[in-house]
């Protein structure tokens, strides 16, 4: 419904209205007109009629509806004899300030207009110093006319993305259509500045105005590298598919050969699934074939996300969180420090279903480090469990509970089908004959019950059992050892016992004072049994005894020793365990009157562990571990962990002779690790951590924050080893317009900074700057950019850039 078909209503109904109170509002019905609906209009001050020349006036706040169409201005006036309609401003009296601009309204769009007037007859309108939000955009003309269809025409006319009056830029025409939901063009068009125009000038101008995407080209931007040559990036094409799909394909290519393709597609359901898939394959050449020094890097990488709604169906959930490629893709096309500083690729395609007293998973994993270049494959691991039930629980007719209704049994069942190999070979013919697979269920059984009123008791049975489809076989022949691999379907299994005991001691330490009221401290204390029966003897058949030279001597080995979950244990082991854990907190009185006392946690954890052999010969006591954690200020975290050897070292080989016989010292220094971290932010969310990638999403209402982190490793086996590092990172709100981003660190080892990089960002309204500098280091690069914040004109743009293999 346009605003001309609300005009034609108001003439053609003139005569007809009725005022019903003394507000100044009319009800205009319709007695003639096939629209049954009414037109309500009113005004501030008064509703004039002349019906000499058939004509309405509406002044201050006047106000014309129908259905979803308003019509607001100072002054309406309504001429049935002309079939006409006129609205514009009213200066104020006093002030002599224009008010009341003509403001028409349909669903959802509106424009503002100093004056319009329409004709009725020829279902045309003028429309004079109009301001209209079209998509992302603003179209300001001196002039418009608006036709029948909806289309508009502008003379001298302003596209521009900025809503601030005057627009701080905008790109001026002397001609402008714009068609409906569909597209804005322009004759010769000029760029201008605060109104002040530019050189920059193009033939035409082409603008997208539709709410749906749509398909079409992507400019690409050009400049000049030093050791790529000239070149042109993102440039491509988008794909509109559907509603719910969409295709982007870019590409890069230089003078000098290098070159890089890019796919990406984003898709959605609403109230059902939503994802995005990402592609990209590259080829960086550098150096001279003269020279001998040419090379051509090729790089792929794969990234896939899909999310489900969980309200699709809660029992079976499916996602995917894929990245994978070669090691070196993000260090080459690394477009934040994020990815460049990642070290390992991490892929995880899952698919679950939920029972009633169970669960099914299926993973397909994948794990590749960019250090070590190896890849870890788990394709599929599927995983079964039953939740724990209590069979004995239900015998017990009486309410009272007794030692056997806490008796649970549970289930849990792996298959896995594993490969662990370099990158280099990952695609060979013969890889896929390399996996490692097999099967394994496991059956623990526990309780639990209280003894002496402050002990809790907890026996438990685990029984664990595996299934591989292959074994090895060794024999000595013809003066070798030769190990066979034996394919068929195989069992080993093993069970153990375990026994353990815990309490909790209290002490409480009053003060009179009024800053520390109390101090409380809790201990831990928790020893454990455990037993595992030898399955090496021929009974169980997991083990055999094979000649290993030609002296004669033998070995013991297992059938699985190379089995996917290991193989049953080889010899009887009993062992007690003690652990201590300690925590500690303290009571503070405030000013507050509601809560006069508060408690601060000093340590939050504290433990203290070791193990003793039973069966062993020597050496019986394991080593002697300390580890603690606690957090200080809500900000401060701080965990460390020492490991202490009870025995004394000869030639870096330990030996039976307790280190407390000869320098009265309870145990050996082995190493000790340690780490501080902390984050600080100003602002009034100062509580939440969770801060976003700041090129992602410019926070300005945080002013600033800091994240560091420092780890010391400290190891005494033979020699002294000290390792050590720091990193940091942060940004800083200088004004309310500027921030400054930064990410570094500091190696205590080859005593400088680690990589480093420093952000620049300058909120300028419908414009933004970015800058990206590293300042040095093997990726030393800067990028500077100016661009427009509308997606409409993202490719009006300033950039200024030195990638790092430019230097």
């Amino acid at each position: 419904m346009s605003l001309f078909f609300v005009v034609f209503l108001l003439f053609s109904t003139s005569s007809a209205q009725e005022l019903t109170d003394t507000t100044s509002q009319t009800n205009i019905g319709l007695s003639d007109n096939p629209i049954t609906n009414k037109i309500n209009s009113s005004a501030k001050d008064s509703i004039d009629y002349d019906l000499a020349n058939n004509k309405v006036y509406l002044y201050n706040e006047a106000i014309v509806e129908y259905e979803d169409i308003v019509l607001k201005a100072a002054f309406i006036e309504l001429d049935s004899d002309k079939n006409t309609v006129y609205a514009c401003s009213l200066k104020n009296d006093s002030t002599g300030v224009q008010f009341g601009f003509p403001v028409f309204s349909e669903k959802g769009k509106s424009f503002t207009a100093n004056e319009l007037t329409y004709n009725f007859d020829t279902k045309k309108g003028i429309i004079n110093g109009v301001k209209t939000q079209e998509g992302e955009g603003y179209l300001l003309g001196q002039k418009i006319k608006k036709m029948p269809n909806d289309v508009v025409y502008a003379s001298r006319g302003r596209y521009t993305t900025c809503d601030h009056d005057p627009p701080h830029f905008s790109i001026r025409a002397n001609r402008i259509k714009t068609i409906p939901n569909d597209k804005i063009v322009t004759g010769p068009a000029v760029l201008e500045f605060a109104g002040v125009p530019t050189p920059l000038a193009v033939p035409f101008g082409f603008f997208p105005n539709q709410s749906k995407q749509s398909s079409g080209l992507i400019f690409p931007f050009y400049g000049e590298s030093a050791n790529q040559g000239f070149f042109l990036k993102n440039g491509g094409y988008f794909f509109a598919i559907s509603d719910y799909l969409n295709v982007s394909i870019t590409g890069d290519i230089y003078t000098k050969g290098s070159w890089n393709v890019k796919a990406n597609s984003n898709y959605k359901k609403r109230y059902k699934y939503s994802g995005s898939f990402d592609v990209g394959y590259s080829s960086l050449k550098s150096g001279n074939h003269l020279t001998g020094t040419f090379s051509d890097f090729r790089d792929f990488s794969v990234r896939w996300q899909h999310r489900q709604d969980p309200k699709v169906n809660p029992k079976m959930k499916f996602s995917a969180n894929v990245n994978a490629g070669t090691g070196t893709y993000q260090q080459n096309n690394f477009s934040n420090d994020s990815d460049y500083l990642k070290n390992t690729l991490n892929s995880r395609i899952n698919l679950s279903r939920t029972f009633t007293n169970s669960s099914l998973g299926v993973d397909l994993k994948h794990s590749q480090s960019t250090l070590t270049k190896r890849v870890d494959l788990s394709l599929p691991a599927i995983n079964y469990s039953v939740n724990k039930f209590y069979p004995f629980k239900r015998l017990n007719s009486s309410s009272k509970s007794k030692w056997f209704d806490k008796i649970g049994i549970s289930y849990n069942s792996k298959f896995d089908n594993k490969l662990s190999i370099a990158d280099s070979l990952l695609f060979n013919k013969n890889t896929f004959s390399e996996f490692n697979n097999g099967m394994r269920h496991e059956i623990p059984i526990s309780t639990s019950f209280n003894a002496l009123k402050y002990l809790t008791i907890s026996p438990s049975f685990r029984y664990l059992e595996r299934w591989y489809f292959d074994r090895i076989e060794k024999q000595w022949k013809n003066n070798e050892l030769i190990t066979d691999t034996v394919n068929g379907f195989f069992r080993a299994y093993n069970y153990s016992f375990n026994l353990s005991t815990s309490t909790k001691i209290y002490g409480v330490l009053n003060f009179n004072s009024n800053i520390i009221k109390a101090i409380r401290h809790v201990i831990s204390p928790r020893i454990s049994f455990s037993y595992v029966p030898d399955f090496s003897s021929n009974n169980f058949d997991f083990y055999d005894l094979v000649q290993v030279d030609s002296l004669g001597n033998t070995q013991t080995y297992s059938y699985y020793q190379n089995g996917l979950y290991g193989t049953p244990s080889k010899n009887t082991s009993s062992n007690i365990g003690v652990s201590i854990g300690n925590f500690i907190e303290i009571k503070v009185g405030t000013k507050d009157t509601l809560k006069p006392i508060k408690k601060v946690k000093l340590l939050e954890g504290f433990n203290i562990s070791t193990n003793y052999n039973l069966l062993a010969d020597s050496l019986n006591l394991s080593n002697i571990n300390i580890s603690g954690v606690t957090k200080l200020f809500k900000k401060l975290n701080f965990r460390f962990r020492a490991v202490f050897d009870p025995y004394q070292s000869k030639n870096g080989q330990k030996i039976n002779a307790f280190y407390l016989s000869d320098t009265y010292m309870p145990a050996r220094f082995i190493n000790a690790t340690s780490s501080l971290n902390f984050g600080l932010k100003g602002g009034e969310n100062t509580d939440d951590e969770d801060v976003p990638h700041w090129l992602d999403y410019v926070d300005f209402d945080v002013p600033w924050n800091l994240s560091v982190s420092y780890t010391l490793d400290y190891n005494k086996q033979n020699i002294d080893q000290v390792s050590q590092s720091l990193n940091f990172s942060g940004d800083l709100s200088l004004t309310e317009k500027w921030k400054i981003g930064f990410n570094s660190g500091y190696d205590f080892i080859n005593k400088d900074l680690t990589y480093t990089s420093l952000n620049i960002y300058r909120d300028l309204h419908c414009w933004e700057m970015i800058v990206k500098w590293i300042p040095f280091g093997i990726r030393q690069s800067y990028n500077f950019t100016i661009r427009v914040k509308a997606s409409v004109l993202q490719d009006l743009k300033w950039e200024r850039k030195k990638d790092w293999y430019d230097y």
